[in-house]
């Protein structure tokens, strides 16, 4: 399971409800910051959530409404957060802006006050765990090196208790080496395979965050059956030339891309202070029933669907 925490959803400039672009996505003790937009620092305080295990930042592109809080948040470590290392992933574009951000302007020939690494990645897996993974897919924004993430649990095996307690493993290590592939013998001499007691492979859940994108043909597939997708929606359909000449997407443009990649849950972000917030939930469900809206501080948490 997946957890998806907003911090800022607003399109460009913040309003007087919403904070610019910023999310944080969980996975047991693993956290990771997906862009950081201006404010963020004070959005992380405001939710509760705290800076605890948030040692790595994945920034989508390098536009300053994606990125600006970054100055904030280091001058906040260099001073009262203690935090033992900083990762920071990006395109090779976006990462040359914050070393500018962060080396001109915040530390000012002063050194990070922690292990500070800026990671360049291309589209692909670069973080792996025995649970899951998160990889890289390219988006089509305004500049080079956009990038959105794929957040996957790993297939597994689910086990069967019925099946176990039918032949008589008991609770314990026993079973532990079953879900480990390992098999077993039974204190009667019985031996126990994994096949015995593991039903068939399941799919991990699928998490899709993308950033600011004007084009979903290409997403398509790598948004196939996720179980939530998180996409702007800077406009609506009544502006969409001018969508196109800023290289955003509609609501409706959003829910379309949810429809053919068929994704169980759409939740949109990104939202222009321009419109009322019903009329982007209202145009994204015409198309796509199972869509929601963003605020600033809500929580979902992303399971796999049957």
């Amino acid at each position: 399971m997946f957890e998806i925490l907003f911090l800022g959803t607003s399109a460009s400039a913040p309003s007087a409800r919403r904070g610019l672009s910023a999310q944080i996505v969980k996975h047991d003790e693993y956290r990771f910051l997906v862009d950081c937009g201006e404010g963020t620092q004070r959005q992380i305080l405001q939710s509760g959530t705290g800076f605890k295990n948030l040692n790595r930042i994945l920034l989508t592109h390098g536009h300053l409404d994606h990125i600006l809080g970054l100055g904030g948040l280091l001058s906040t470590f260099l001073r009262w957060e203690a935090i033992e290392e900083l990762d920071i992933f990006g395109g090779r574009s976006t990462l040359d802006r914050v070393h500018a951000l962060v080396y001109d302007v915040v530390l000012r020939g002063n050194q990070p006050p922690m292990p500070l690494r800026l990671n360049e990645i291309k589209p692909g897996t670069f973080f792996e765990t025995n649970d899951f993974t998160v990889t890289a897919f390219p988006v089509s924004h305004r500049g080079p090196d956009c990038l959105g993430y794929a957040f996957e649990g790993k297939a597994r095996r689910p086990f069967l208790p019925e099946k176990a307690d039918e032949l008589g493993v008991p609770f314990g290590p026993e079973r532990r080496d079953l879900v480990e592939g390992k098999s077993i013998t039974l204190a009667n001499g019985k031996r126990v395979n994994p096949d015995d007691v593991l039903g068939p492979l399941q799919r991990g859940v699928k998490l899709i965050v993308v950033g600011d994108t004007g084009k979903t043909e290409n997403l398509i597939e790598v948004c196939r059956d996720a179980d939530a997708l998180v996409i702007e929606s800077t406009y609506l359909d009544e502006e969409e030339d001018m969508a196109g000449e800023f290289s955003h997407l509609t609501a409706r443009q959003a829910a379309e891309l949810a429809v053919k990649a068929g994704v169980k849950k759409l939740i949109l972000t990104h939202i222009s202070r321009r419109y009322r917030e019903k009329d982007v939930l209202k145009e994204a469900q015409a198309v796509f029933p199972n869509s929601v809206v963003a605020r600033d501080f809500d929580s979902f948490q992303v399971k796999r669907e049957a």
